[in-house]
């Protein structure tokens, strides 16, 4: 059924005002009768609009008759008397399953949560209503939070993963007490002289704003951290990163420590091209390498380690020069160097796993 309803600019602005205070107000049932009106005006059919904001053919055109015999007065939330529903325990355990398997699982478009979208959800689902600052409130009683969500890759291998967690640890934990090795794990992190940015608190309405001389430039390091003593060694350069470069590094490593080495690295290229294949057998006295399971950072404690050296050195940080640059990620590095406490912190995964070292 198609029904037409024609406003002037000016009523038209007054239902969108109107629409505004219900969404402060956290008045759902009138937001989705304001949308409905919209909807109509825009030239909807009643079917469309049905779909649109989830509510009976009736309900719209009882919507329709009251605007059209009382205007944007007939928009007002009446507080239903009586006490108000609340969740049962047994909803929110429902709820919660809900959250869980997000929004579209549910029928939205978005695939963020939000209080307003929760609302709804809570609204179509239980019939029951609450302000959105409430739902906060509610949320965080039940145990989420507001947080930002990672990437997963979708090449991701779980089996490989646990593969490496329940076999392949083990094993390095074994033949590193049989040599008395240490476990290195490895990677390698760029710092932009263009600095990087990040949450700060500042004034509502005035964004912080960070000098950045935009040119184009980047310190290379190479880093490993053992995960008994926290040793860090590292080592920056301004070429790239490649086999040659990779080789001297652990060339230089190998200077400085006289034990064997259990190296776990990731699977970029040159980890893993024919020239280091070629050196590690050709320093397999002293030196054994693993293969992390691909897209899995969250296996190799130094992705963390280069976060809180990017937190301190780069972080909202002007460098007007690339000297400066180096000198404050290095000041950093060496930092870190002499706090292995800090960096033996960082092997939470590892120290949970059966076999590690305390």
């Amino acid at each position: 059924m198609q029904i037409r309803i024609r406003l002037s600019s000016g009523s038209r602005q007054s239902l969108v005002e109107r629409l505004h205070q219900a969404y402060v107000g956290g008045h759902l049932r009138l937001v989705k009768r304001i949308h409905a009106l919209l909807y109509v005006v825009d030239g909807k059919s009643i079917a469309e609009v049905c779909a649109l904001v989830d509510l009976g053919e009736q309900t719209i055109r009882d919507y329709i008759r009251t605007f059209l015999l009382k205007g944007v007065d007939s928009l007002s939330y009446r507080q239903p008397s009586g006490r108000p529903p609340k969740l049962t325990k047994t909803q929110r355990k429902e709820l919660a399953d809900l959250i869980t398997a997000g929004p579209e699982a549910s029928g939205y478009a978005s695939g963020c949560w939000t209080a307003i979208v929760i609302q709804d959800l809570i609204l179509s689902h239980f019939g029951v209503e609450y302000h959105p600052q409430y739902i906060c409130s509610l949320l965080d009683n039940m145990g989420f939070s507001f947080q930002k969500a990672r990437f997963v890759s979708d090449h991701l291998d779980e089996a490989a993963r646990i593969r490496w967690l329940q076999v392949t640890w083990p094993e390095i934990l074994r033949i590193a007490k049989e040599k008395c090795a240490m476990i290195l794990f490895g990677d390698e992190a760029s710092f932009a002289q263009w600095g990087s940015l990040s949450y700060t608190w500042a004034l509502k309405g005035h964004q912080p704003l960070v000098k950045t001389s935009g040119k184009r430039k980047g310190y290379k390091v190479f880093g490993l951290i053992d995960h008994a003593s926290g040793r860090f060694f590292w080592k920056g350069q301004t070429g790239r990163f490649n086999a040659e470069s990779y080789a001297a590094f652990l060339l230089d490593v190998l200077g400085q420590t006289t034990q064997h080495l259990v190296l776990i690295q990731d699977g970029a290229r040159y980890h893993t091209s024919r020239k280091m294949t070629e050196f590690f057998a050709a320093h397999a006295d002293r030196l054994t390498r693993y293969q992390l399971p691909s897209y899995s950072p969250d296996f190799n404690p130094i992705e963390f380690l280069w976060k809180k050296v990017k937190k301190q050195a780069t972080h909202l940080k002007y460098f007007p020069e690339f000297a400066a640059l180096i000198q404050k990620v290095d000041g950093v590095l060496l930092r870190f160097a002499s706090a292995p406490r800090e960096i033996t912190s960082l092997m939470g995964l590892y120290c949970r796993l059966p076999g590690a070292v305390s």
